[in-house]
């Protein structure tokens, strides 16, 4: 049977390059991009018998590549109570005990996405806080960053923390002068207990609930791929019970399998040969045309806003905290992943946890030697120095960086703990582009909102969506409208080794693409805010449509 051809017309096409001059029009056939172009070649390449589509001078892309994601986790946050637009620990306070009155039954209450801002000076988060909100079961709330975690009395015990519950490697159990722990995990210490905990509650059930909220969340704001940044056991079994119902996932999903610091180097190998072993076996069964076991992420310092992250000078409050990967580990880890051709995705929010993750790739060319395809990527990259840039760009590391996290809104308590100048130079998104580092952007979404207009519009001005009152952070960072598309696109595909299949509309490529309710090119950027996807496709087919009976011929 011959594949059908469909005609896309009347649109502005942005074929993924910010240079190149959009087009009018584009055909599929079957999952493949026929043609783009004008209109008159375009129909002779498809043939009498295109059906065709009048998009009504809309603006048409690739379809976004999410640069940096918890797919589970975003789909778990999407029933969680929503606590990042809260101002007061006593607004937290009270959508708990709402939450619980609301579901009497309910074994915990989960939340994510308070700020540290809700904090007073020197105040922290403790379990006496949400213990009068909300006692007779656990209550475990994700800060918005992801990096720790804030828990009640319940919840503590629920975990069977003690007084003598040791710290993990890389992570710390907050404790009072007695040394009672307080309700507030760092870290590794957060990952462990916390979501150990809700790992070991949830059901298979549950985790495809979560893969399936995440999905459809993405579709319907134009993503069409994405790159997965906490990848382990438990996800890869949800994903792969998706696979084998359906043969396929919504979209293609690049994986990282999340490493742990263990302080034991052969603990640490060996979790690298399991990892690759996986991956050669998630291959052999399904392909990688929808899921592929890229690489390994290592998290090799916290953040900001909780003093974790690994920086060159102290914090104001004098802190100085180490890396949780330290160098003697780190280097011959990433050598080993490298050597087994996995992907290094590198956690770096600090100065200098970035010069240990450029560290990691120099030391990887020089035992492995040069290589192509080796595409190390350093995340988020939120204060960094500029020779580690220049560095960046000599060793050819992509920056994988999230314009939403530098949101106006949620910068008071990061610029108050850094304190100096370097509260003013944050995210220089511009030093990247004039370096010429590869740019892949993303939303490591749910530490962020996952809308991808969103994260556009924070790209090109700097204001914030959440409080749009906000004066802009650092305007002259900003992108331009089609810089910043195609960062969106072509370049998270060049970041996943996927850039010869996706992030076009070209002939060949798949038929991965968004047609948006706004034009970021022509419309001022407010007309972004909030705004979806008119229709999405994937591999041709529509995955998500806003207005089937307006859409027609």
């Amino acid at each position: 049977m011959t594949a059908r051809t469909t005609i896309y017309r009347n649109a502005t096409v942005f074929t993924g390059e910010a240079d190149a001059t959009p087009k009018e029009s584009f055909a599929v056939r079957g999952d493949r991009i026929l043609a783009a172009g004008d209109l008159a070649p375009v129909r002779l390449a498809a043939g009498d018998d295109a059906v065709e589509v009048d998009l009504g001078g809309a603006f048409v892309s690739p379809g976004i590549i999410e640069g940096h994601a918890h797919m589970l986790m975003l789909g778990e946050s999407l029933d969680k109570v929503q606590l990042r637009d809260c101002t007061s620990v006593a607004e937290v306070q009270e959508r708990l005990a709402a939450a619980r009155a609301a579901a009497p039954d309910a074994p915990r209450i989960l939340g994510t996405s308070w700020l540290f801002d809700i904090f007073g000076d020197g105040e922290r988060p403790t379990a006496a806080m949400l213990d009068a909100a909300v006692a007779d079961v656990p209550v475990i709330l994700d800060a918005n960053d992801l990096h720790s975690v804030w828990v009640n009395s319940a919840a503590l015990e629920a975990m069977g923390i003690d007084r003598d519950t040791p710290d993990p490697v890389g992570g710390e159990i907050v404790r009072d002068a007695e040394g009672a722990a307080t309700g507030f995990l760092l870290e590794t210490a957060a990952m462990k207990h916390a979501w150990g905990y809700l790992e070991a509650m949830a059901t298979d059930a549950d985790r495809d609930r979560f893969l399936e909220n995440a999905c459809t969340a993405y579709l319907e704001t134009g993503v069409t791929g994405a790159t997965e940044m906490s990848f382990g056991a438990a996800d890869l079994a949800a994903y792969r019970r998706r696979l084998d119902r359906d043969g396929s996932l919504p979209f293609p999903v690049n994986a990282h399998w999340i490493l742990t610091a263990s302080g034991d180097l052969d603990t640490d190998l060996a979790e690298v040969a399991e990892v690759a072993r996986i991956r050669d076996e998630i291959a052999e069964q399904y392909g990688d045309e929808w899921l592929r076991i890229a690489g390994v992420k290592f998290i090799l310092d916290g953040v900001i806003d909780a003093c974790t992250a690994t920086m060159r000078a102290p914090y104001a409050n004098g802190a100085m905290p180490g890396p949780i990967w330290e160098r003697e580990f780190a280097l011959p880890v990433a050598v080993a992943a490298d050597a087994a051709g996995l992907q290094l995705a590198l956690h770096a929010i600090g100065d200098e946890a970035s010069t240990i993750a450029l560290d990691m790739v120099q030391e990887c060319i020089r035992v492995n030697g040069p290589r192509a395809d080796r595409r190390a990527r350093v995340e988020h990259l939120e204060s960094v120095a500029d020779d580690t840039i220049a560095r960046m760009a000599a060793l050819g590391v992509t920056a994988s960086m999230q314009p939403v996290h530098c949101d106006p809104a949620v910068l008071d308590n990061w610029q108050a703990v850094l304190g100096d100048e370097r509260a003013h130079t944050g995210f220089p998104w511009h030093k990247f582009r004039d370096a010429g580092v590869a740019l892949a952007l993303g939303t490591d979404a749910p530490t962020a909102p996952h809308e991808a207009p969103n994260n556009l519009f924070i790209a090109v001005t700097a204001k914030s969506v959440l409080d749009r009152d906000r004066a802009p952070y650092q305007p002259h960072r900003v992108f331009t409208p089609a810089e910043a598309v195609e960062a969106l696109t072509l370049g998270t595909a060049f970041a996943t080794r996927r850039e010869h299949e996706l992030g076009r509309i070209a002939a060949g490529f798949r038929a991965n693409v968004v047609v948006w309710t706004a034009n970021p090119l022509n419309d001022a950027p407010e007309a972004l805010l909030d705004s979806a996807a008119a229709l999405t496709l994937v591999d041709g087919r529509v995955a998500y449509s806003a207005e089937h009976d307006t859409m027609g011929a």
